[in-house]
């Protein structure tokens, strides 16, 4: 499988605080790629390092075959938008598009006005007059209109209501059906996720928790719930991801390709928030432990 990203052991030192540590992925081309974790898990430095927004501390990083810091052509063949759908708030629309064509080798114009047409954007009205869900279509017209090979989106729509959202998404997806660019897409909000990703990074202090595509990784994945037990008594080929107990009964996550024959065990299948949350999961002292090594 062809990558599209690949880190090795890569870190971003801020003054003497780790954002990012020794951090090892791979994320294959030709998908839509949810990126999740809990928050200070690196998702928004890894995402600039591979914008070459940072350049590493540690370690090294590849995006599109190569390194992406100060290569112009490469970084020409990546959008990215940030958090903020970073727009200049005094430029008009059209002024942006006109900045676009300038910066950008590879710059569709016809793209852009089309985009900005059928959106009912004004051309000539200033950035900072637009309503949030508009900035953010803005600041995505201008990644798409690169015609990207990789588009990075890092919580494009953290601050958008729930149609802005929509609407959002639902122009993301036609793009990308129509240029056929990979996307790696940074969010909290998994529903987003379920919309738009076929594919699924679960990054957690840095590390890799689980990586594949979406269906497959929901089909390995069931609840167990039960009598308590012992997970150590489980079959070798059930690995545990989270558990809970009570006095009487104990709900296990388990991945496995086997079936599960156990009667004891009421089985059922997991949401993508469900694994989300249970790759995510671990106890409070084990955080703690791990943010303070970190530092």
């Amino acid at each position: 499988m062809t990558a599209v990203l690949q880190a090795q052991d890569l870190g971003k030192k801020y003054g003497r605080r780790w954002a990012l540590r020794e951090c090892t992925i791979d994320i294959p081309a030709g998908h839509v790629v949810g990126l999740v974790g809990p928050n200070g898990a690196g998702k928004t430095t890894l995402l600039k390092l591979a914008g070459g927004h940072l350049t590493p501390t540690s370690g090294g990083i590849t995006v599109l075959g190569g390194p992406p810091e100060g290569d112009r052509a490469r970084l020409a063949e990546i959008g990215f938008v940030a958090q903020d759908t970073p727009v200049y708030p005094g430029l008009s629309v059209a002024d942006h598009l006109r900045l676009g064509a300038r910066l950008n080798p590879g710059w569709d114009a016809a793209l852009a006005g089309e985009r900005v047409g059928r959106l009912g954007l004004d051309l000539s009205a200033r950035a900072g007059r637009l309503s949030g869900g508009q900035r953010a279509q803005l600041a995505l017209t201008l990644g798409l209109a690169k015609r990207p090979k990789l588009l990075i989106l890092d919580e494009p729509v953290a601050s958008l209501d729930p149609l802005a959202r929509r609407e959002f998404l639902q122009g993301l997806m036609e793009a990308v059906a129509e240029q056929e660019c990979s996307v790696v897409l940074s969010s909290h909000l998994v529903s987003d996720l379920e919309r738009v990703c076929d594919y699924l990074i679960v990054l957690v202090d840095s590390h890799v928790k689980v990586a594949g595509e979406v269906d497959g990784l929901l089909d390995a994945h069931h609840r167990l719930t039960g009598p308590r037990r012992d997970p150590d008594r489980l079959p070798a080929d059930q690995h545990v991801i989270s558990m809970r107990h009570t006095d009487r009964q104990s709900t296990i996550v388990v991945r496995t390709d086997a079936p599960i024959h156990d009667p004891a065990w009421t089985v059922s299948r997991l949401s993508l928030e469900d694994l989300v949350l249970a790759y995510m999961d671990k106890p409070a002292a084990v955080r703690r432990a791990a943010l303070e090594a970190r530092r």
